[in-house]
Formats: structure tokens, sequence, C-alpha cells
């Protein structure tokens, strides 16, 4: 499997239990418990795109310690334009219980992409 495809699929399932971790971390806001479909559908959208990312970065640098930094960073960039999109709209400001998540995802993501073998197609 192809590392973009990799990441993708990869940072899509992290994305639920990140919108997940909404519902600990926003307490007892009934906003965030009355939106929670909505916030782990936009968590998966955004670990679909940083999984992309990462994975597409993987493929041009061959170094792990980058990699983690970028998902790090992806993750984490991500995450701080969901925060200002959330802010944008008048709701509370939930920067760190956003963006924590956000660069662990980008974290894994950026590891586990980095460790992974692409397959390469069989000869004959």
């Amino acid at each position: 499997m192809k590392k973009p495809l990799f990441g993708m699929l990869l940072g899509g399932a992290l994305g639920i239990p990140d919108g997940l971790s909404a519902l600990v971390s926003a307490g007892d806001d009934p906003n965030v418990r009355a939106g929670i479909a909505g916030i782990v559908a936009g968590s998966v959208f955004k670990g679909l795109v940083a999984g992309v990312l990462i994975g597409w970065f993987a493929r041009k640098v061959n170094s792990l310690p980058l990699g983690v930094l970028f998902g790090f960073a992806i993750g984490t960039l991500l995450a701080f334009g969901v925060s200002r999109m959330q802010v944008a709209a008048g709701q509370p400001a939930y920067y760190w219980q956003i963006m924590t998540p956000g660069a662990i995802l980008g974290i894994i993501v950026g590891y586990a992409t980095f460790t992974h073998r692409e397959s390469r197609p069989a000869t004959a």
C-alpha cells in the first residue's frame, strides 16, 4: 500500500477518537454534546487530509525525525484552523482541547507512515 493511502486510512481512523475526545475535554458544554456527530465527522476529515499530506511527505523525505515533526506540525496546524473557525463562528475558544489531540494524531500518523513499507509490484 502506498504511503499517502496508508496515511489517509490511518488518519481517518484516528480521527474518530480525536473527535470523541471533545466529550471529555469540553466538560459539560451542551453544544459539544449536541454536535458530537459533526465534530467526529470533521475530525475524520481532518485526519484524512493530514494523513495524505504526511504520506506524501514520507515518500519525498527519508527521515523518521523529520516525518514525526512534519506530522506534528500538520496535525497542529489543521487543528488550529478548526479552532479559528470555531472562534469566528462565535463559539467558545477550545484551542488546547482541539490542538492537543490533533497534534497527537499527527505524531502517530507521521511515525506509522514513515515506518510503513510500501508494497512493491511482483516481478515475473
